[in-house]
């Protein structure tokens, strides 16, 4: 099976990198070991992901826009770069280790999510998020710490 994607110039791929059919990788991105990048994602130029990284597909990651290790962003998701387009000036997003983006979650240009935070689906999130919380809504607001989600995935799962 033949995979047709692009990848730009002077981009660094780690080991087992798993790159999925019509993706753009561009200029400059640097992308760690063992990572996962779906179908029709987009990831312009001069981004960073770490290793152990899954992205689901038709996601599309700014310029400039940081991923630690151990990140999951889920389908259709969106993190932008400039929050007053069409602007001259630009910042990307900064995603911390072992974060959660669930699927279509928007996230505006210049946010941090704190390391552990999950951020559920369909949220738009306007304003940081601290680490280990669970932010859901439009604007995200958030619901409660990761270890009451924890007990609730459990509990979820033995049902």
């Amino acid at each position: 099976m033949k995979r047709v994607n692009y990848v730009g110039k002077d981009v660094s791929l780690g080991k087992n990198v798993d790159i999925w059919h019509f993706t753009y990788v561009g200029n400059h991105t640097r992308i760690g070991d063992n990572v996962t990048i779906g179908s029709l994602v987009h990831i312009d130029y001069l981004v960073e992901i770490g290793n152990n990284v899954r992205i689901e597909g038709s996601v599309y990651i700014p310029p400039y826009t940081k991923i630690g290790n151990g990140v999951f962003i889920g389908p259709g998701a969106v993190l932008t770069n400039d929050p007053y387009p069409p602007s001259s000036k630009l910042e990307g997003v900064l995603v911390e280790e072992s974060a959660t983006i669930g699927g279509n979650a928007s996230i505006r240009a210049g946010i941090k999510i704190g390391r552990g935070s999950i951020v559920a689906m369909g949220a738009v999130v306007l304003s940081d998020v601290p680490p280990n919380v669970v932010v859901a809504g439009n604007p995200a607001k958030k619901l409660y710490n990761v270890s009451e989600y924890h007990r609730r995935k459990t509990a979820w799962e033995r049902s």
